[in-house]
């Protein structure tokens, strides 16, 4: 596969990687519900739903299917004070074709090279969006409710680009004292074990299948699997069984800060999905501000859990709970190499 020009991507372009998967363009937004009267008949979620969407609809000529509207209800509201919130969840604006039309983009202008123009257009529409929708009331025959509405951290590209700016201009947590360090490693959650596994050898994810899936991004230098199941579980809501596995966290340390910058903008406000399935992974990416696989590799240390170096069931096979890999030598991490570079 050819390397993608990441600078000619446009915030509504999807992209096409490795083992059939691929990056759809996306608009993810946060909600908290709350009373707004002193009403306590129960809460109607499938009503709540259908006003979000009838709202967007007639305001914004946004359409969203039931699927892609999901209300978590809080556990004990009778027990709730009555400022506290009763329901959360989220929404997902995946038909984004309206969009250039509406912002008054020609395509012509995306050949021209003036995407950043289309970005800052497309961001400040979203901003609009969230404002207009933060703090609407819904009224449901009767019983009123207030919305809280917000942009999900990891959605916000400029946002978290001005964090890591500040702290190598300010402070460097996480990083070495002794100099000014950019940020080079990505953590990626709640994304599908299986699609990350070898076909007919294992459902778990494979370091070498993800390997190849981030190597289009640049050269990496550190990668980790490992399985993911508490993304999105909160103690005050309703319990839902999350079979054990199914999801897996994926940290990947590029060796160059341009490659972890292209990767993490074009992963941020993007879904991720599979060739052949409908399903697709609203993930949350972040960028690591702790240093993990320092750490990782000191508690390794410790335990005396280096992978052997004549070991290869683990890039044959599957990736345990915690997996932690290097992919080049290097004087401080003193490890065999495992792919060519």
């Amino acid at each position: 596969m050819s390397t993608p020009a990441f600078d000619s991507l446009g915030p509504f372009d999807s992209l096409q990687l490795e083992s059939g998967l691929s990056l759809h363009p996306r608009i993810k937004l946060l909600f908290t519900i709350f009373r707004s009267d002193k009403s306590v008949s129960p809460i109607d979620d499938w009503k709540i739903k259908r006003s979000i969407i009838d709202y967007l609809k007639s305001s914004h000529s946004v359409a969203v299917p039931d699927e892609d509207v999901e209300i978590r209800k809080f556990k004990d509201l009778k027990k709730r004070k009555r400022d506290d919130p009763v329901a959360r969840g989220s929404l997902v604006i995946r038909e984004l074709g309206f969009l250039p039309k509406a912002l008054r983009f020609k395509k012509e202008e995306e050949n021209e090279g003036k995407i950043e123009d289309l970005e800052k257009k497309f961001v400040e529409w979203r901003r609009g969006l969230v404002e207009k929708m933060d703090g609407m009331e819904l009224n449901l025959e009767g019983s009123k409710f207030k919305l809280s509405v917000a942009l999900p951290a990891s959605d916000d590209f400029q946002a978290m680009k001005k964090d890591w700016e500040e702290l190598v201009a300010f402070g460097n947590r996480g990083y070495n004292r002794g100099g000014r360090q950019q940020p080079d490693t990505i953590v990626l959650r709640g994304v599908p074990s299986r699609w990350f596994a070898e076909p007919r050898v294992s459902s778990k994810p494979s370091m070498l299948v993800t390997h190849s899936i981030f190597s289009a991004f640049g050269q990496i230098r550190n990668l980790d699997v490992a399985e993911d199941n508490d993304l999105g579980r909160d103690a005050d809501e309703d319990e839902v069984e999350i079979v054990s596995g199914l999801q897996c966290k994926i940290v990947v340390r590029f060796e160059k800060y341009r490659d972890f910058y292209n990767a993490f903008k074009v992963l941020c406000g993007r879904s991720l999905q599979k060739e052949g399935s409908r399903l697709r992974a609203d993930y949350e990416v972040t960028w690591d501000k702790d240093g993990f696989f320092r750490h990782s590799r000191t508690q390794t240390e410790e335990r005396s859990r280096w992978v052997p170096a004549s070991g290869t069931a683990n890039y044959r096979g599957e990736a345990p709970r915690r997996q932690y890999h290097t992919t080049r030598y290097s004087p401080d991490e003193a490890r065999p190499k495992r792919f060519k570079e």
